[in-house]
């Protein structure tokens, strides 16, 4: 049985890889239990999207699904509600280090979402003296040592910030580029169909404009084919599904099996 070491948050080695360009295979979680995100754990998946915007989810039960990664290899990746930096402030103190921020549609909205993670002068956090992510103010040097160890990744979504594509990447302090392809298939006036040909052409360009400006680029993909399919494009952190996804599959084939 492969062995797997713990994931250290502090340096932020997920971090490291991303910046590197290493494939990182995720998974996505949603049903806001910690004992479904603990077996997830177990898997050994690269990182583990746990989702403030389409699921049940807030600060305080983001702390127990943290909680239950602490002895796993899975990076803990968090998606707030929205590019909100009162909402990324609690869950910075809550002890999250990797941000995926929803519905990125410009320079300026890339900027302001790397602000929100970072103490002043190099951006607007807030400050809490004692609190999770420094280990109630026990973690040396965390003030100095912590706004580097943020990683701010971001979703475009719209056909503005497929325009802004190539400005939203090279916004200092973004760490990688993220296709949210069910909302971008919508706002191309195609719903329920990201395989159309004006949506698949827009992740191109987002993939090719990432790798431009020398960010990682990533994708949701719980179909096998369209995950190996982005992976080839170059999308370099996937998710290929999800906790809901799995469990809701695994469940209806036990029932299928035993149906008259």
């Amino acid at each position: 049985m492969t062995q797997h070491t713990p994931y250290q948050s502090f340096p932020n080695t997920f971090k490291q890889q991303l910046l590197a360009g290493q494939r990182l295979i995720g998974c996505w979680c949603s049903l806001a239990s910690p004992v479904a995100t603990e077996v997830l754990g177990v898997a050994g998946f690269d990182w583990i999207l746990l989702d403030g915007e389409h699921s049940p989810n807030d600060a305080i039960t983001f702390v127990p699904q943290l909680m239950a990664l602490k002895d796993s290899r899975s990076a803990p990746v968090v998606r707030p509600t929205c590019n909100n930096t009162v909402e990324i402030k609690r869950l910075l103190d809550a002890g999250f280090y990797n941000f995926l921020i929803p519905m990125v549609q410009s320079a300026e909205d890339a900027a302001e979402a790397v602000a929100a993670t970072r103490y002043p002068p190099e951006g607007v956090r807030g400050v809490s003296v004692a609190q999770r992510s420094n280990r109630y103010g026990t973690v040396p040097n965390y003030f100095q040592d912590i706004n580097r160890q943020i990683s701010v990744m971001v979703q475009i979504e719209s056909p503005q910030g497929v325009a802004a594509a190539a400005d939203i990447a090279a916004t200092p302090g973004v760490d990688g580029v993220f296709v949210g392809p069910s909302d971008l298939a919508a706002t191309y006036g195609h719903l329920g169909n990201a395989a159309h040909p004006e949506v698949q052409a827009a992740i191109a360009h987002i993939f090719a404009t990432a790798k431009q400006a020398g960010k990682a680029s990533g994708i949701l993909a719980p179909v096998e084919a369209d995950a190996r399919r982005y992976m080839a494009m170059g999308a370099t952190f996937v998710a290929v599904g999800s906790d809901l996804g799995a469990f809701r599959s695994a469940t209806q084939a036990l029932k299928d099996r035993y149906a008259a």
